[in-house]
């Protein structure tokens, strides 16, 4: 969370994948951002970033970091969203080390947040897929669940919020997302009251739209635990919904037909809902940045962002909350 009152914006820079570093804080830079979230592997990929690379040349660490200072540039986050919970050992021993490598990586920059998913395992110790569970019964889905946060959830979550102690990393913003154990309010705080203040939410509005939830009232239940903001869109179409409600496992290529779409943020609410959405960070007392997660399948990344920073220099709310003269 931001110290002193101005809200900033930013992008997720893994959408200048195809430039490099420079070139890309170059084109943050134009645009008069504020700050970048950076991808350090897993998901999002290293393009510009590898933690164990970095990790290995302190002067090299140095370097990273003022590129981006000397553009007038902040790091928001490092995110390395992945599941190190997957039931693949493999797997989740790869995600695992890019995370350990990202929060050491986060220690040296002095950024005190990364960005992730809590993961999701599966059903039990010989699964090979993680298992999503969605339904109480049959009996045998709230036995999986169970087993999940008692055998892995817990027991995992809490030795990396001791190791991100350790090493200064004091937000650990857990993505809500579909497809993982945690994906709402009331998920992301049962982890955070069994593994520690550390779990927060690195808030996806866009996430939260299609299942049904009001982004407005999800901020009020996690004041004070909301570390980092996602400025991304969903357009929810209310005829396809109307016949196949929200869980939709199309392609996201089938725009037409799907039941809902990922979009730049002012194509799937007005402003009416940013305006909304700003001022009740206010209230909460969040003050960082809303960085910009680009993933419309109708625009151009060049569109989509250039329409995305307009929008949100529009909502945005710089100026520290006044002294209140007329009360």
């Amino acid at each position: 969370m931001g110290k002193g009152g101005k809200m900033k914006i930013g992008v997720f820079l893994v959408l200048f994948g195809n430039k490099s570093f420079e070139e890309a804080l170059d084109k943050v830079k134009e645009l008069g951002l504020d700050t970048v979230e950076i991808g350090t592997g897993n998901y999002p990929g290293n393009s510009h970033c590898n933690p164990e690379q970095l990790l290995k040349k302190t002067d090299e660490i140095k370097r990273f970091k003022e590129s981006v200072l000397s553009r007038g540039l902040e790091i928001s986050a490092l995110s390395c969203h992945g599941n190190p919970l997957h039931p693949d050992k493999k797997i989740a021993d790869a995600h695992r080390d890019v995370q350990r490598k990202t929060i050491l990586l986060a220690e040296k920059l002095g950024v005190p947040r990364i960005i992730t998913f809590s993961g999701c395992p599966g059903d039990s110790e010989d699964a090979k897929y993680p298992n999503w569970v969605t339904c109480p019964w049959p009996d045998d889905f709230s036995a999986v669940l169970k087993w999940q946060w008692e055998k892995k959830v817990i027991p995992y979550w809490k030795k990396e919020v001791e190791f991100a102690r350790e090493h200064n990393v004091r937000e650990i913003c857990l993505e809500m997302h579909p497809g993982f154990v945690v994906y709402n309010p009331e998920t992301l705080l049962k982890l955070r009251d069994a593994a520690g203040k550390e779990i927060g939410a690195n808030f996806d509005p866009s996430h939260l739209f299609w299942q049904g939830i009001d982004p407005i009232a999800a901020l009020k239940k996690l004041k004070g635990a909301i570390y980092h903001i996602h400025a991304k869109d969903t357009r929810i179409d209310p005829y396809n919904t109307a016949i196949n409600g929200v869980l939709d496992t199309k392609t996201y290529l089938d725009e037409i037909n799907r039941s809902w779409l990922f979009r730049t943020v002012g194509y799937g609410h007005s402003y009416e809902f940013w305006n909304n959405f700003v001022s009740t960070l206010r209230m909460i007392g969040y003050d960082g940045t809303l960085s910009i997660e680009h993933e419309d399948s109708l625009m151009s990344t060049e569109e989509g962002l250039k329409k995305a920073v307009e929008f949100l220099k529009e909502v945005i709310i710089r100026e520290p909350k006044p002294k209140v003269w007329w009360t």
